[in-house]
């Protein structure tokens, strides 16, 4: 099921850029980005009956990997553009799981409050501008439950060339999610086999 937001903003593609999208999957092996979709899933300590988001889901990896190894649990997907969630849905059906899948937007999710146990942001934080950096995580805040969990994981960054960028160096990512309201967990940094390091932050609602 795709729906579309009422309000349509600029957002920046995977990749970077539109045209790149059927590279989005060869990259995503290449790069070694399966082991920190299961690390994400790991931390995240999830339960039976967990209603659990993906912010950004992209073409489904991290929500196909999580319905594999929990398939009792009920999965959510928001992204912007409509060809990613078309094919999320293709290789969701395909491994025989059920997701919800919506064309939206990190700054408004469409959900009402206290929606989720458990919500998931994969490599696309450092997507956003700062202003929306901070309306994210202040909408993640909002539709997760009183006990609930953030896990996200972004790109470790050194080029200060860029102002968007500026936000993912070193700890200011954390810093930016407790400034958000969570209470966040010391960083855990994976290294990819392409493209540098990552940083997975597990934050509490607090």
């Amino acid at each position: 099921m795709t729906e579309i937001s009422s309000q349509e903003r600029d957002y920046l593609p995977g990749l970077g850029k539109h045209y790149l999208m059927p590279l989005y999957d060869v990259v995503h092996r290449v790069a070694g980005l399966h082991g920190v979709h299961q690390q994400m899933i790991t931390v995240a300590g999830l339960r039976a009956g967990h209603r659990v988001l993906d912010v950004g889901c992209g073409t489904g990896n991290l929500l196909r990997s999580t319905g594999k190894r929990h398939r009792d649990v009920e999965l959510f997907g928001v992204d912007p553009d409509l060809k990613m969630l078309a094919r999320a849905e293709r290789k969701i059906r395909r491994a025989g799981l059920r997701a919800r899948l919506d064309r939206g937007y990190a700054q408004e999710l469409a959900f009402p409050d206290d929606s989720f146990d458990r919500v998931f942001s994969s490599l696309m934080l450092h997507h956003l501008d700062t202003p929306s950096k901070d309306e994210m995580l202040a909408e993640v805040r909002r539709v997760l439950r009183p006990d609930g969990l953030l896990v996200l994981a972004d790109a470790v960054l050194h080029d200060h060339s860029r102002e968007h960028l500026r936000d993912n160096v070193g700890d200011a990512v954390a810093k930016r999610i407790a400034a958000a309201g969570f209470t966040v967990e010391p960083t855990r940094r994976r290294k990819l086999r392409m493209f540098g390091e990552v940083g997975i932050e597990v934050a509490r609602v607090h």
